[in-house]
């Protein structure tokens, strides 16, 4: 991959910057339209979007697919899914790279926060869960809801970004993602998993998905997708509350009262103490 200011090239396939994204990802009226109907999605908030992400790009990217081997695939097989996922920490491709680059851009994670009303999301990029997803003929991915943790950094999933890469997909070949309702009884709404397609999906205590009948594509079509996990620490808002101001040392009478208050009364008692104060502040 070679880049200028302009442009970069993979392969010999030049592809201008200003081009990799649809410019209405800058425009603030469909973001704000796009909010709205975030909001309001049934079963559980998402949104389904068509050409958010330049298809040369995509075609490069689905490439790629074809370049890994075998071990750079994890199987995921149990009675509820067979599918593959890119190996945690996997080396990408250069226009795999890229993209990833772009939905962990600083811009992008601040235009998914203004569109869900999630601050502070954080970005995985050793992929968790998240990278290149092929299924092949016979997969599927059992009617589920995700991961509420990650579990190598502890932080809270928040929400799945799925750009899917099937050409000519086929309804009769099964594999459209479905949305369920909250008691995972029923279907929705069903996602057909076609190049160029992007889907977010918050997650949450009812958000049940997947595409769970056997794929039958004729053989050498696979299901490929690329997802990326967005999250948040909820501890830091705590914690940013108990440090945002700055830790002077005791020196006035009444901090050192306080200093010897703390140190001879339970830290359980203390705790119940100091938060009733603060609620007091916060309500006068």
């Amino acid at each position: 991959m070679s880049m200028t200011d302009s442009f970069v090239s993979i392969r010999g396939r030049r592809l201008d910057l200003e081009d990799l994204v649809d410019r209405r990802l800058r425009n603030e009226g469909y973001l704000l339209g796009l909010r709205d109907r975030i909001r309001n999605a049934q079963p559980f908030q998402h949104f389904v979007e068509e050409g958010w992400f330049n298809p040369d790009l995509l075609e490069l990217v689905l490439e790629e697919f074809e370049d890994k081997a075998d071990p750079s695939w994890k199987p995921v097989a149990d009675k509820y899914q067979s599918t593959h996922r890119s190996a945690v920490g996997m080396d990408l491709g250069p226009a795999s790279q890229l993209y990833f680059s772009i939905v962990y851009a600083g811009w992008f994670v601040r235009m998914l926060s203004m569109l869900t009303s999630v601050d502070d999301l954080i970005v995985d990029v050793q992929m968790y869960g998240g990278g290149l997803h092929e299924t092949r003929p016979g997969g599927m991915f059992g009617i589920h809801r995700d991961f509420d943790r990650n579990v190598r950094t502890g932080l809270n999933n928040e929400m799945v970004l799925i750009t899917y890469l099937n050409k000519n997909w086929n309804p009769e070949w099964n594999g459209a993602l479905e949305l369920w309702d909250p008691t995972a009884s029923k279907k929705v709404i069903s996602v057909e998993p076609e190049f160029g397609r992007t889907i977010l999906m918050r997650h949450g205590k009812s958000s049940y998905h997947g595409h769970p009948l056997p794929l039958t594509p004729p053989e050498g079509v696979l299901r490929r997708s690329l997802a990326t996990y967005y999250y948040t620490n909820r501890f830091a808002s705590i914690e940013r509350e108990a440090r945002e101001s700055s830790l002077f040392l005791f020196w006035s009478k009444a901090d050192r009262i306080r200093r010897f208050s703390k140190a001879i009364t339970p830290p359980v008692i203390w705790d119940l103490i100091s938060g009733s104060k603060r609620h007091e502040r916060r309500n006068y």
